[in-house]
């Protein structure tokens, strides 16, 4: 299998150096862009695997630019930004992002995030053939086959940490599920930042599926413990 190719787009030098200093520690192909007129030409051009992006660029603005390349294509693209509030990481997620880190971050953070989104890829690629592969729940309906969700048979497009969630709740659906076991499958770990952006995806991903975010049906939050997926 060829080695991925990770697109760096990042205009401050030293978190630049960082990152891809990183990376070809660790091994991984990558390009560098430092504008958003780069980096939209480098995704087109290099086809990239995944997409490191900053969303405090000279010339576009960051969300801007996950709208520009999810309308044509759905590489993972992961923000690392300064940018710090709730709003903003759900403003980056809905635009398209699947994933949001914050700066100052750890290296070790780093990779395990990129770990989670090649790993997402390959899973999708590896359970092709499994043929107990859709799950059923009232209008909501999952492809474990293809990596697809359909809701009244419409696809909506989930991020691969979005697809996770939803994936682990299905599969243990009626079983209230701690904060603690979710993160811990998802991000290998259960720190208190890794419970808020659980919040922040579970936010996300009921304004996919939930006709009725402030009355949802399908995913219920049990306040202080965790998730469940109800069954309908």
């Amino acid at each position: 299998m060829n080695k991925p190719l990770i697109l760096v787009v990042e205009d401050d030098n030293a978190i630049k150096n960082l990152i891809t200093t990183t990376l070809e520690a660790h091994n991984y192909k990558y390009h560098v862009a430092q504008t958003g007129n780069s980096a939209i030409l480098e995704a087109v051009s290099n086809k990239p695997d995944v997409i490191f992006l900053d969303l405090g660029l000279p010339d576009i603005d960051g969300i801007d630019i996950i709208k520009k390349i999810r309308s044509w294509s759905n590489v993972p693209i992961i923000v690392i930004s300064a940018r710090s509030e709730d709003k903003d990481k759900i403003e980056a997620l809905d635009a398209g992002a699947d994933d949001y880190l914050t700066k100052p971050f750890s290296v070790d953070e780093l990779l395990a995030r990129l770990r989670v989104t090649l790993r997402r890829l390959n899973n999708i690629r590896l359970n092709a053939g499994d043929e107990s592969s859709v799950f059923k729940n009232g209008d909501l309906k999952i492809d474990y086959m293809s990596g697809c969700v359909y809701l009244n048979e419409e696809e909506i497009h989930l991020t691969p940490i979005e697809y996770k969630l939803i994936c682990i709740l299905s599969k243990n659906t009626g079983k209230v599920l701690t904060h603690k076991f979710i993160t811990k499958e998802v991000w290998g770990s259960s720190l208190e930042s890794d419970v808020s952006s659980l919040r922040v995806y579970m936010a996300v991903l009921r304004k996919k599926i939930e006709l009725d975010t402030s009355n949802p049906k399908y995913i219920q939050t049990h306040v202080g413990v965790g998730y469940r997926m109800m069954k309908i």
